[in-house]
């Protein structure tokens, strides 16, 4: 499951690819501080873009990735299967995210790290949901069975969504299952990050 993620691309960039898709971005709390971060992790502050009040409108603002749950472990992933999410939706900005498997390597005591990447647009986003706990608001990542780019790293996926689909995720009459979906498959590259390369891995699928 996804507990670590990118964001190199500054918000400016971000904000003109929004204005381009005719999703029209507000940001209430000022443009957020956002360095360029190769590893975004659990409690960590990131930008979100908000359901608006129309279809196509956004909030862009910064919020802690994951509140904490019943027994006090961060809620950072969220399973989307048979949930309709009727209200509280959000983009995650990101240019990557990682998943981590056993290393090919047995003495070697660091997990291998892969970096998956939007083959077609230097940045995209994630599906996720937002809430208020008692130290202010959060947002977690949602996730699904893992489609053809992922299955051959793990048996789960955060989800994400292709540009066409981020005004349906904003807009919570457009019903969930028909957004939460699989990208085609070679849609995402990946590439090994850390650890050593198996023999025959293909890094770019």
């Amino acid at each position: 499951m996804c507990n670590d993620y990118r964001l190199e691309v500054d918000i400016a960039s971000i904000a003109e690819d929004f204005d381009d898709l005719k999703i029209k971005i507000d940001m209430p709390e000022g443009a957020p501080n956002v360095p360029a971060r190769e590893d975004v992790r659990i409690t960590d502050m990131g930008p979100i873009v908000r359901s608006g009040e129309t279809r196509a409108t956004g909030e862009l603002v910064n919020r802690r990735w994951s509140w904490p749950g019943p027994k006090g472990n961060p809620i950072y992933n969220f399973r989307s299967e048979g949930r309709s999410f009727v209200s509280h939706r959000c983009l995650v900005l990101c240019d990557g995210f990682y998943e981590f498997t056993d290393p090919e390597d047995k003495a070697q005591k660091r997990l291998d790290k892969w970096l998956f990447t939007m083959k077609d647009h230097r940045w995209f986003c994630m599906a996720g949901i937002w809430r208020a706990y008692d130290d202010g608001e959060a947002f977690t990542l949602l996730t699904m069975d893992a489609g053809p780019d992922v299955a051959p790293y793990h048996h789960r996926q955060i989800i994400p969504l292709a540009r066409t689909s981020w005004a349906d995720w904003l807009d919570p009459e457009v019903p969930a299952e028909q957004v939460l979906q699989w990208l085609p498959a070679g849609s995402l590259e990946v590439r090994q990050v850390f650890g050593k390369p198996p023999a025959q891995a293909s890094l770019a699928l």
